[in-house]
């Protein structure tokens, strides 16, 4: 199967390990630009409550049983497969009316979040299958009895309701945090453009890199599916405010407390700041992210501008600027190299998007563009569901309702225009909540005061001028390692936001014990469970040898005021406190001169360390350094150094030991506490 032609073509679902066509007559999918059968999609017969039986029965075992670092890897050898074969997902892409640029967004844009997923996995996550959340929290005062929160894989099916306009990226970007998570998916997307969807799903699975019920695809309606979903399981929809809260209130979600998370409409807004006048380069960067934002997948994005909120006085410039701009867009046949802007997914999406442009216009006046009639270069302007950039213009937006609740899913705008930063902060709250907003100024008092009111109000906020406009990935772009999604209206998820959304597919639970009870739980030595001082030193002990618990106990060091002079000299450090005795004994935390903490630092380490080479390759930090008792001339230091974890890294020689370092004074008080991390050899 290559690329899909006509109405022939039968998009398949992926259920129970085996492709499936639907039973019934389904549904006639259009070339966007066109109107040319492109497809045909049912999921009529598909046993919704077999593919979640089989999705917890199959591919969540398979998944739990893998450390974080092996399902990481399983993500960066999925990311390369895709990336090696995504030109034959750009033909698909066309007939949904993207243009090229567009469809790099959707597609490599997909695969590059789930490598980097896969990249945040091995680097920021320990290579076990529990995540401990939060330090250990004592419980008693003789260390018998602790807590510690964990995280765990939840042992349902994660749902994915998708939406059309990018049928590649919504799936890897909810799908790329499920699976390192260790829960196994369904996804169900759009059905205008799910033969792109299938398209990739095919290419994931003919890897043979997932387990055999990780991931499954239901083409067409969902189904009774919700009706069988349990309090394991997670449900995720991106599309209208009003479909989520429809699948948010279904009986069997609200039953069982189904995890669900929605990513819905948003009137994402552009603030152009009052020091941003038609003369500086912010107004520009205005302009110009306004008329991108609008016509990038001819404006079917959910974090596009859809409000432009400008000084009153640079109202006239700004649209003369922006008209200007959108009359150059060129719409047509994405397939024709000079198109810039393509057309809508479908005639409904069409005909949606004028109606709202009629109710936007009761508040609003038209001042570009002609919402009935486009004009284009190639494409069929009958068949095809093209639409030009349509701007509008709200001078007196007080009492205005529909430019703040009306979204017109398409390449529509609104400039609204605004007189102080308290107006602007109200208007854009209006909005009810939105993935993000962006505030071009060059003012840091605008900044500040903008970016503190609107934040309840955004998942993400944008600041853009002169200095990042190079180097700035815009309004309309989500990344891996940020917060996509918002609060109100746009759903209250947090689809992407790095290891943020992982956890979203696990259970925290504080578990209380023992500290020997929890270190076996956990893999991390707790403090108050056994150690172990033997004849060999911990750093002749390579990860093979190694154990969880392996001590080490130095002899004392006596501090002497010689000790802190040359420390002083050699450094360059001659704070007060370790120069005068006068001074520091007008410190309320000193009792007179006193050593500096990276001398005690330093001496623990000469404590410690064995210097013969050996397993231990090298140190890399350390973690959670605390100075807390102050250490004076002639007193005598020594510490402990125990073996705390051990994080072998799945595709190398070595791995990542950390140790607890204790140091205590000749009165046993702690002087000194951290995490020292080094990189031991296995063998």
């Amino acid at each position: 199967m290559n690329t899909p032609l006509s109405e022939s073509h039968r998009i398949e679902s992926y259920a129970c390990g085996e492709w499936i066509q639907g039973t019934g007559k389904g549904k006639v999918l259009l070339d966007a630009s066109s109107g040319e059968p492109v497809a045909t999609i049912d999921s009529t017969g598909l046993n919704f409550k077999a593919m979640l039986e089989y999705g917890r029965a199959h591919g969540g075992p398979a998944l739990r049983a893998m450390s974080f670092h092996q399902r990481a890897l399983m993500l960066k050898a999925l990311g390369q497969a895709l990336m090696a074969d995504k030109e034959s997902l750009y033909e698909f892409s066309t007939a949904t009316g993207a243009t090229r640029t567009d469809s790099w967004i959707d597609i490599d844009g997909g695969i590059s979040t789930m490598l980097s997923y896969g990249s945040k996995g091995r680097r920021e996550l320990p290579n076990t299958r529990v995540l401990l959340d939060g330090a250990p929290e004592p419980l008693s005062k003789d260390s018998s009895f602790s807590a510690q929160h964990i995280l765990t894989p939840l042992e349902g099916v994660a749902i994915h309701i998708n939406a059309f306009n990018f049928p590649c990226w919504g799936m890897l970007e909810k799908l790329a945090p499920t699976l390192l998570a260790g829960m196994p998916a369904i996804i169900k997307p759009a059905s205008q453009t799910a033969y792109l969807t299938e398209r990739v799903v095919r290419m994931i699975i003919d890897t043979g890199v997932l387990p055999e019920g990780a991931l499954q695809l239901v083409s067409g309606s969902v189904g009774d599916m919700l009706d069988h979903v349990t309090a394991q399981d997670v449900v995720t929809f991106t599309g209208s405010a009003s479909t989520g809260q429809m699948l948010r209130v279904h009986p069997a979600i609200i039953s069982h407390s189904t995890r669900f998370t929605m990513e819905a409409d948003s009137l994402n807004a552009a603030i152009l700041g009052l020091d941003a006048g038609p003369d500086t380069p912010e107004f520009d960067l205005f302009v110009r992210e306004v008329a991108r934002e609008m016509t990038a997948k001819a404006g079917q994005k959910c974090t596009a501008i859809r409000r432009a909120l400008v000084p009153r006085p640079y109202a006239d410039a700004v649209i003369s600027a922006l008209s200007a701009r959108l009359n150059k867009i060129t719409v047509g046949n994405p397939a024709d190299e000079a198109v810039r802007m393509g057309p809508l997914a479908s005639l409904d999406q069409r005909r949606e998007v004028q109606e709202r442009i009629q109710e936007l216009s009761v508040e609003a006046k038209i001042v570009a563009g002609n919402p009935e009639s486009p004009t284009i270069v190639s494409g069929d302007a009958q068949k095809g569901a093209f639409i030009n950039p349509i701007l509008l213009y709200c001078e007196q937006p007080e009492g205005c309702k529909a430019i703040h609740e009306v979204e017109a899913f398409g390449p529509v705008a609104t400039v609204i225009a605004y007189d102080t930063i308290e107006e602007a902060i109200h208007l854009t709250s209006l909005g009810g909540g939105s993935l993000v907003a962006s505030v071009f100024t060059d003012s840091g008092d605008f900044a500040h005061e903008v970016v503190a009111g609107l934040a309840p109000w955004h998942g993400r906020i944008m600041l853009g001028n002169r200095q990042s406009a190079k180097s700035s990935t815009g309004h309309g772009s989500p990344l891996p390692m940020l917060t996509h999604g918002g609060p109100g209206r746009a759903g209250g998820g947090e689809e992407l936001g790095g290891i943020r959304a992982v956890k979203h597919y696990m259970q925290r639970s504080a578990v209380q014990g023992t500290p020997t009870l929890l270190t076996a739980v956990t893999g991390r030595w707790t403090t108050g469970a056994p150690v172990k001082v033997g004849d060999v030193h911990p750093f002749r002990k390579s990860l093979a040898t190694l154990e969880i618990g392996d001590t080490v106990v130095t002899a004392a060091r006596k501090i002497t005021l010689e000790d802190i002079e040359h420390f002083a000299e050699f450094t360059g450090d001659t704070f007060y406190a370790h120069m005068d005795e006068a001074a520091a004994k007008e410190n309320p935390f000193f009792d007179g001169r006193v050593a500096h903490g990276y001398l005690i630092v330093s001496f623990a380490a000469g404590l410690f360390v064995d210097p013969a080479p050996g397993p231990v390759l090298a140190n890399y930090g350390v973690d959670n350094l605390r100075f807390l008792t102050p250490v004076y001339p002639e007193d005598a230091l020594q510490l402990s150094l125990t073996c705390k974890e051990i994080n072998p890294r799945e595709t190398d020689d070595y791995g990542e030991v950390r140790w607890d370092c204790t140091v205590i004074n000749q009165e046993a008080a702690v002087v000194a506490q951290y995490d020292v991390l080094t990189m031991v050899a296995k063998t």
